[in-house]
């Protein structure tokens, strides 16, 4: 097989067997070139020792005890390409901590430096120079079945380094594959493992899972292997919690769902946090009303966002995603009669969750209708929604919009506050609406001093006027936003 390496790694490659020494691209970057997919990261191991590395190149970086040095390319572009990383051959004595090795020793072998990764599909290497293959644990095969397998022992190597479990996880959601199931059992009895795991790198990989193609998935690998409950249990509390007749699904099944949806319309993080987590809180809050003879869950919105918030702290997640996505849970719940809903209560929502939150607001509750197994088209009321928010935020026709204000206006009359001021802006924003160009300071200006002076009757004309030009204007911008939406 050959592939399309960029110049700056088969350099490198070049270099180091050039100088004598054994080169291959090896790990996600080989497997991906095997995929057909573009690597995100390039990753070189050699029989060099980490001295001899760094005197082939100009300028590297070794600030690890693992023997990686890092090749940087300055003139690269694609940042997958400033920096490449190259690691000696290496054998690793045992993970005392279950995340690190004790210590690390230098190998001459490339199948000694092979034998201790973690799954045969990452586990082979190739020389992009011969395009030679080295695959001692039948890897290549593995990615073709697509599934996911320990290299050597499943329970040593799942032993070794906890956080490997939901790796193999959250490469099933990325890559669409099955874990082999010997590997899959020693996850399941090594589980509590991860408990020693630091939680930012649970986090990480928990994001990398929730930003997959398939996170359903994931998520339903994570709490088959009893890896969720170190995660976020509080989202197992919703497995055969049944809701009300408006859902078909139990909470479990209807957030993962939402998820789902979330992932298939390529949304942000923090939106499909929101997504799942924005129903968590109903299995606090169920109770059975014998009014409606079916369940409620008032509140939970409010008690949502509390354990969303909660569950994010605990997993390190950055403030400003913590804030974003439990203002997405707490308001998830906005209007039920459209009939009902004013342009001033839009306002307020617009309010509570942030301008800047208002659409992935629309996204999450997007994702919960669908979790409900509604139809995919969007409803009347959805558009509805979208038309009145637009209309809520729109930038107003307003004199606040004119380039000179009333305290110009002022000043440049000598006039007192009163009537006429305001008749003066409403005319210049008659001017104005009928040529947009006419908004600046000069003409506005010399505008001021003709309306100046005119009497109070004809300024006043002047000035009723502008305001129905305003009314009208606005009434042909909420037209074309109806219009947009497809409401009325």
């Amino acid at each position: 097989m050959q592939f399309i390496v960029p110049k700056e790694i088969l350099d490198a490659v070049k270099t180091l067997q050039k100088a004598g020494f054994e080169a291959y691209l090896v790990g996600g970057c080989t497997r991906d070139l095997f995929m057909g997919r573009k690597p995100r990261d390039w990753d070189v191991t050699t029989n060099a020792t980490p001295e001899k590395i760094q005197g082939f190149f100009p300028h590297t970086f070794y600030e690890n005890e693992y023997g990686t040095v890092g090749v940087v390319n300055e003139g690269a572009e694609d940042d997958t390409l400033k920096v490449v990383e190259v690691t000696p051959y290496r054998i690793e004595e045992k993970y005392s901590d279950k995340r690190r090795p004790d210590s690390v020793v230098f190998a001459e072998k490339l199948e000694d430096d092979l034998k201790r990764r973690d799954f045969t599909i990452n586990a082979f290497a190739y020389d992009p120079v011969s395009h030679d293959v080295f695959d001692y644990f039948r890897g290549e095969q593995d990615l073709k079945d697509k599934i996911i397998r320990a290299v050597g022992n499943p329970k040593e190597r799942i032993g070794e380094d906890a956080l490997r479990s939901m790796r193999a996880v959250r490469l099933a959601a990325e890559l669409n594959f099955t874990v082999e199931t010997d590997t899959a059992d020693a996850i399941k009895k090594l589980a509590g493992n991860l408990e020693l795991i630091a939680k930012e790198r649970v986090e990480d990989e928990f994001s990398r899972i929730v930003m997959s193609p398939n996170p359903m998935h994931g998520i339903k690998l994570l709490h088959e292997y009893g890896l969720l409950q170190y995660v976020a249990p509080e989202l197992e509390e919703g497995i055969g919690v049944e809701q009300n007749a408006d859902h078909i699904y139990d909470v479990w099944e209807h957030t993962l769902r939402a998820l789902q949806h979330s992932a298939e319309r390529g949304w942000p993080l923090h939106v499909r946090l929101a997504a799942l987590f924005h129903d968590i809180g109903k299995p606090r809050t169920r109770e059975w009303s014998k009014e409606k003879n079916d369940w409620t869950f008032y509140g939970h919105d409010v008690v949502g966002a509390r354990m969303a918030k909660e569950i994010m702290r605990r997993l390190k997640y950055g403030n400003e995603t913590i804030d974003t996505v439990t203002k997405l849970v707490r308001w998830h719940m906005f209007f039920t009669d459209i009939d009902a809903i004013t342009l001033s209560a839009v306002r307020r929502l617009v309010r509570n969750v942030g301008p800047e939150n208002v659409w992935d607001l629309m996204k999450v509750r997007a994702s919960d209708r669908i979790g409900m197994g509604r139809p995919k088209e969007k409803p009347y009321r959805l558009r509805k929604y979208e038309s009145m928010i637009e209309e809520a935020t729109r930038a107003p026709v307003s004199v606040g919009m004119l380039a000179t204000g009333g305290a110009r206006v002022m000043e440049i009359t000598d006039e007192k506050p009163g009537p006429r001021i305001g008749w003066m802006l409403h005319a210049l924003l008659e001017d104005v609406l009928d040529d947009p160009t006419r908004n600046e300071a000069k003409f506005l200006e010399r505008r001021v001093r003709e309306l100046a002076a005119l009497t109070d009757d004809e300024l006043q004309k002047s000035g009723e006027k502008g305001k129905e030009k305003r009314l009208e204007e606005e009434e042909k911008e909420l037209a074309i936003i109806r219009k947009k939406y497809g409401v009325k």
